[in-house]
């Protein structure tokens, strides 16, 4: 059973608390949780033959309140401990210790710890109290299934560390797909040009028509639900989306295409994290394709590069995308069909990479796990070396020599929804970048990372000034301490999103 396992439940002793003075003791040693003090203490009571009257007669104290000691439930004082390690004729060290006195107190502590816990709270049944009538085989079934219980649900929740995993196994069969899906690509066209599209950016009507073929139709609400980002009902073939009023329509047309995308891609509820990112992974490809369809993006593309002048920003206005949608899709579309290896970034302007995609040698900074989420990118780098211009209203460009060869970078800022500035990287070896606008750049920076000497270690001089007599209270992130959203979707509040289709649904009364 492990740790966090056994623990679940129960009662830590604070370490200024009643026990304070145990290491004196038993030098060393920690003190015990009040189960286990009761268990102990009752166990030498009863093995005394003494009951909790004629403790309480010994010790001059109320049976009630030793009653709670016993069951764990009650702190007891240093000076009631020691009376009742002399009433019983033991060693005080010996009701401090860490171990359950008998097989059957390990039992009834389990039972209790597991009885305390959130995960019993959950199950809304009642308690059952370990008395000495409950025969140990009980106990031990008991314990078990709890034991079971509480196994299944850690197993249920993806941590951050397997998240990142299966995110770095879809990055890298991503690269070695060179980022290109062509079945889903395939379906996108076709659903588009029967839904009328004849080029340029997709319309929200032409959107609508591709859901009506589905038998879905498209409602706009303002009271989504605040864990989802669209829900679709499938009983009543409608797809719930946030205002129209909302700006930027490449957004609400994307979300539609996504939700379309788990009905046409087949996909099934999710068994897994890695699952779930992969439908994720599918369906915003699919939102992709549709936006910009295969087809018309490889001719566009291709007359760019015979004229020497490819631009993610001419891209993006072709097809009435954002900045962002009109990169990553350039990492489908220009390796497979315009023979150019690329690299794609998104870096937030305190240097740490949220998005990445490389399949053309540029060393990605990732961690001993494989996964480049969160890691910070040299400074050299023109992701975050844009964000010292003052000019940011169009794309900037820049050379950088790297130990992996010199990589020719378009960048472009922008702002999130909570403010936060990022940049949007889109790259190429020295060799490409023949055919790009930005090519005849003259801002060129030399990174050596992962050398700590680049950009990671500070100048030896202030160093020597400042190392030992500074303290810098950091910024802390908790998300990093805390275990993934759980559920079929991670992250999605069920009670929510089922009070909210049942507030519209075509038969409920207010309808």
């Amino acid at each position: 059973m492990s740790a966090r396992r056994q623990e679940s439940g129960s009662t830590r002793v604070p370490p200024s608390g009643a026990y304070g003075t145990r290491a004196e003791l038993v030098p060393g040693a920690e003190a015990p949780d009040l189960i286990t003090l009761g268990r102990r203490i009752r166990h030498a009571r009863t093995s005394r033959g003494l009951t909790l009257d004629a403790l309480s007669e010994r010790v001059g104290s109320a049976p009630s309140l030793l009653s709670l000691v016993e069951n764990g439930r009650r702190e007891p004082r240093l000076s009631l401990l020691r009376a009742i390690a002399e009433a019983l004729d033991v060693p005080l060290a010996d009701l401090l210790a860490a171990e359950p006195p008998s097989r059957r107190a390990e039992l009834e502590i389990a039972l209790e710890r597991a009885q305390r816990g959130p995960l019993f709270a959950a199950l809304g049944l009642p308690a059952i109290k370990p008395s000495q009538k409950l025969p140990v085989p009980v106990l031990e079934q008991l314990v078990g299934l709890h034991a079971e219980i509480a196994r299944r649900e850690e197993e249920a929740i993806a941590t951050p560390e397997e998240a990142r995993r299966a995110n770095t196994e879809l990055r890298l069969e991503r690269q070695a797909r060179d980022n290109h899906l062509p079945q889903i690509e395939a379906i996108a066209e076709d659903m588009t040009r029967r839904a009328g599209y004849t080029g340029g950016a997709l319309m929200h009507r032409t959107v609508a028509r591709m859901a009506e073929a589905l038998g879905l139709t498209i409602l706009h609400v303002d009271d989504l639900p605040r864990s989802a980002r669209s829900v679709t009902d499938w009983r009543n073939g409608r797809i719930y989306l946030p205002p129209a009023s909302i700006p930027g329509g490449h957004g609400l047309r994307s979300l539609a295409l996504q939700a379309i995308a788990h009905r046409v891609l087949g996909h099934e509820r999710p068994r897994s994290y890695a699952e779930f990112l992969r439908q994720r992974v599918e369906i915003t490809y699919f939102a992709a394709a549709c936006l910009i369809p295969q087809s018309f993006a490889v001719d566009f593309l291709s007359q760019r590069k015979r004229e020497k002048d490819l631009a993610v920003e001419d891209f993006r206005d072709a097809f009435g995308v954002t900045h962002e949608a009109a990169a990553m899709r350039l990492t489908n579309l220009a390796t497979v069909h315009l023979g150019i290896p690329l690299h794609f970034l998104r870096v937030g302007d305190d240097g740490a990479l949220f998005r990445g995609y490389a399949n053309d040698g540029l060393p990605l900074p990732m961690d001993v796990t494989g996964a480049i989420e969160g890691q910070l990118v040299c400074k050299w780098w023109a992701g975050r070396e844009a964000f010292a211009r003052r000019d940011r209203a169009t794309e900037s460009y820049q050379y950088t020599d790297t130990p992996a060869g010199t990589f020719w970078d378009s960048v472009q800022t922008g702002a999130a929804a909570d403010g936060r500035q990022f940049s949007v990287t889109v790259g190429v070896p020295y060799a490409h970048a023949k055919w790009f606008r930005g090519r005849d750049t003259q801002v060129r920076r030399k990174s050596t990372c992962p050398d700590p000497a680049c950009c990671q270690r500070p100048p030896v001089d202030l160093a020597a000034r400042w190392e030992g007599v500074s303290w810098p209270s950091a910024r802390m992130h908790q998300q990093i301490l805390a275990a993934l959203p759980r559920g079929v979707f991670p992250g999605v509040d069920d009670t929510e999103v089922y009070s909210f289709l049942e507030r519209h649904a075509p038969d409920h009364p207010t309808t």
